[in-house]
């Protein structure tokens, strides 16, 4: 197993050691020791590799991944697994602002709380929160998942379009155009499933509130130009 101590070698060596993996190559997993806090670690990736990082990282750790799957032993700063298109991020402490923002696709697993904006302008990414969220969260989320097994701040869901928010805990507040909804079984099976991928067993999914889209904001309504 490659391993890179960000003590001692530069962050540009481990990044390009993960962009030069060649397909069917037989060193596919990597660790990264002391990152310490270390900006933008196991950035880019577009291989199915597997990156183990111990310890803690700044801004945008595993920022556009693509199908690799990047642990964080640790908490991170603010952007986790931006734009991410694939793969699986996991982060086994806590999440700054903004965490999976962007994010076209894959699981994002916080396995603690995240700050506000978590899943801001969500494209398709299925992000999974054990802890707690902050407010702002999936402001403008288009498409995907959002699944918080504690609380959500103020103003969830705001001018949100087609993405799920599954929340077991108490909401703060919904944002603008974002309701309750009926869970219906092809939404307990969905979140049946994402749990399941989230590593979590000992959570039912019809412990969750479905919230979501009234669709009101699609089109200008002169009724509705108080919540523009």
């Amino acid at each position: 197993m490659p391993s890179f101590d960000l003590s001692k070698v530069p962050l540009r060596d481990l990044n390009q050691a993960l962009h030069d993996v060649s397909a069917g190559a037989n060193e596919t997993d990597f660790e990264v020791l002391n990152p310490r806090g270390a900006h933008a670690v196991a950035v880019g990736i577009d291989k199915p590799v597997r990156v183990d990082v111990k310890g803690n990282c700044g801004y945008y750790c595993a920022g556009m991944n693509a199908e690799a799957t990047v642990t964080v032993h640790g908490s991170v700063g603010p952007g986790v697994a931006e734009n991410m298109m694939s793969g699986t991020v996991v982060v086994k402490g806590d999440a700054s602002q903004y965490a999976g923002a962007t994010g076209h696709g894959g699981l994002l697993v916080i396995e603690g709380n995240a700050s506000s904006r978590c899943g801001i302008s969500m494209k398709g990414i299925d992000i999974v929160v054990k802890g707690n969220i902050g407010h702002m969260s999936a402001f403008m989320a288009q498409a995907g998942n959002l699944v918080v097994l504690g609380d959500a701040g103020d103003a969830l869901g705001d001018s949100c379009y087609e993405a799920r928010f599954f929340v077991r805990g108490k909401v703060e507040s919904l944002g603008a155009d974002c309701v309750k909804k009926k869970m219906k079984p092809k939404h307990l099976e969905l979140l049946a499933d994402l749990l399941k991928r989230a590593g979590i067993t000992d959570v039912k999914p019809e412990e969750f509130t479905r919230y979501g889209s009234a669709r009101q904001l699609y089109n200008f309504n002169i009724d509705n130009v108080d919540a523009y």
